[in-house]
């Protein structure tokens, strides 16, 4: 077998989440039927990551092991061809090292969550921002978020349904910057726990809008509590951006 490395975008509202699922389609599952048709054979693919239903990708990285070793301009271009019309394009296919892993040879993840910050209506963005009327606080917002840098249990900001072995994850930084109308919100760290970002960024939302002082972020995160978390951001706003390796 001869295994390939991809960057791939997706547009995740179509779709159950990257990983397979019983429920519905997933982004796994396109590019696996695309690698079969391309190669007449199953085509594990595995990703750097994985994210819910309804959220979007522009650097998920995979790996996809074929039987042949095809030109890697022809892995990108038939693959492409073979999942028109779902939302998913290989923006990049390259060679890599049979011990190349997508995921557990990553060190680091970025995330970018977009929050629309006006009250005019999401015309153009819908689905792809998580809309806030009221202006948001940004120095409160990073006030807060400087509670959350380091290794923390992070039990309060992550799903019950999280099957990580351990809430103990190291945030290594959260960049809020305003970009005209929106609002970003960037995310960097080895790994994540499940929703941990989307529940972040509700709770700093709390805090933009002056529902939370600064100072309950810091409370909600030792409180080691789901309860304590604030309403969960919808995942339209939120992108895979791109994965580190060495």
């Amino acid at each position: 077998m001869y295994r390939f490395r991809l960057k791939i975008e997706f547009d995740g509202r179509p779709f159950v989440g990257w990983q397979r699922q019983s429920n519905g389609l997933a982004v796994q599952e396109v590019v696996e039927t695309a690698g079969e048709a391309l190669s007449g054979a199953p085509t594990p693919v595995v990703g750097a990551g994985r994210t819910d239903a309804g959220v979007h990708a522009l650097g998920m990285v995979a790996h996809i092991d074929l039987p042949k070793n095809y030109p890697p301009q022809t892995v990108k271009d038939a693959l492409n061809a073979h999942m028109r019309p779902h939302p998913i394009a290989i923006l990049d296919a390259s060679e890599a090292p049979a011990d190349f892993h997508a995921r557990f040879s990553c060190q680091g993840r970025e995330y970018l969550y977009r929050v629309l910050n006006r009250r005019a209506p999401r015309a153009l963005r819908a689905h792809h921002v998580w809309q806030v009327g009221p202006e948001l606080d940004l120095p409160a917002m990073e006030k807060a978020a400087a509670t959350l840098i380091g290794k923390h249990d992070f039990t309060t900001f992550r799903s019950v349904q999280c099957q990580a072995a351990s809430p103990l994850k190291t945030l290594s930084s959260i960049h809020i910057t305003q970009e005209k109308d929106e609002v970003h919100f960037g995310f960097y760290a080895p790994s994540f726990l499940h929703n941990q970002v989307r529940s972040l960024v509700g709770s700093l939302v709390q805090v933009g809008l002056g529902r939370w002082p600064p100072a309950q972020m810091a409370d909600a995160l030792q409180a080691k509590d789901r309860a304590a978390c604030g309403p969960v951001a919808p995942p339209d706003g939120l992108y895979f951006v791109k994965a580190y390796y060495p």
